[in-house]
């Protein structure tokens, strides 16, 4: 198994400027699934797996878009009562959603349990999930190469220690740059990067920026990388989700440690990937994303940043 992804799967209901859906299929766990499935397709991998908890309610549907994108799902667990459920919306330059109603339903008295066939990933991603989990899905696995952890907001305000503690336990940390200001209690975003780093005690800190693009503190350099050009924005929902999935793809193809180059070129898949999902509702865009059309994007993407 190339990709373990430990997260949330969630029905949906958001407006944007752009219109508004209901019980759109979501969840941390979904988006970084469909990202790092299509990566593990294009490039030929050995498989990603899905480990969370869906309610009686979860359609058989949803399952079956999981399983023709190539996702193990054996570690989905479904039980007694409804699926976790989030009511938000976006306005302006939809940069930041504003939460109106939060159902953890099953969610809330979840205990991840990874497979015994799924323990040994090259690559866990431990996406969006209270620290407490996070930490139980690390004791439970023998990671190959990396581990990378996401987190939010709401953790940093209501399990800061336990936060702190679990982000030691990886190699690579995700957070937007609020987030890290916000858990480094520093304005300045450079130093706020650089607090946090001494607080994981090093590795690798990967902080989104949205439209602003990316920037990566490695222990060889920093990294800083622009967003895609897209007017096409209908839904930033699990943007970053799509982001992390993708650079933990890519990050499984080799063995030993993570050069600064090759981090700098899984954050260009990540962005590019990044910019497909926020161009439809929900997980539309990346479940139905061609070879083809992200070739070119990743093309156009090259001659725009000067990467090779």
């Amino acid at each position: 198994m190339d990709v373990l992804i430990v997260g949330s799967l969630a029905y949906d209901t958001l407006e944007t400027p752009m219109g508004s859906r209901e019980n759109e299929l979501g969840g941390s766990a979904s988006y970084g699934g469909f990202s790092a499935a299509f990566h593990n397709r294009k490039n030929g991998g050995k498989g990603v797996a899905l480990v969370g908890v869906v309610g009686q309610d979860f359609k058989s549907e949803h399952l079956e878009w999981y399983r023709q994108s190539g996702l193990e799902i054996s570690g989905i667990e479904e039980c007694e009562g409804e699926t976790f459920r989030w009511k938000g919306s976006y306005h302006g330059d939809m940069a930041e959603a504003i939460t109106h109603e939060t159902h953890l339903n099953v969610f809330e008295s979840f205990q991840p349990k990874v497979p015994a066939n799924q323990n040994a990933p090259k690559v866990l991603m431990c996406a969006n999930l209270p620290p407490s989990l996070q930490s139980s899905v690390i004791s439970q696995t023998e990671v190959g190469r990396v581990s990378i952890l996401d987190s939010m907001n709401l953790w940093i305000n209501i399990a800061n220690d336990e936060l702190r503690n679990v982000m030691k336990k990886v190699d690579i940390l995700i957070l937007n740059d609020a987030e890290v200001k916000m858990l480094a209690s520093e304005d300045n975003l450079i130093q706020a990067a650089e607090s946090v780093l001494e607080m994981k005690e090093g590795g690798i800190l990967v902080i989104k920026r949205g439209e602003h693009g990316v920037l990566a503190l490695h222990p060889e350099g920093k990294i800083s990388m622009p967003s895609y050009p897209t007017s096409q924005l209908k839904d930033p929902t699990g943007c970053g989700d799509s982001f992390a999935g993708a650079m933990a793809q890519f990050l499984s193809q080799k063995t030993g440690e993570i050069s600064r180059n090759e981090l700098a070129e899984s954050l260009v898949h990540a962005t590019v990937t990044a910019s497909f999902t926020i161009e439809n509702f929900g997980t539309e865009r990346i479940r139905n994303l061609s070879i083809e059309e992200y070739e070119q994007r990743l093309s156009e993407f090259r001659s725009i940043t000067n990467t090779s």
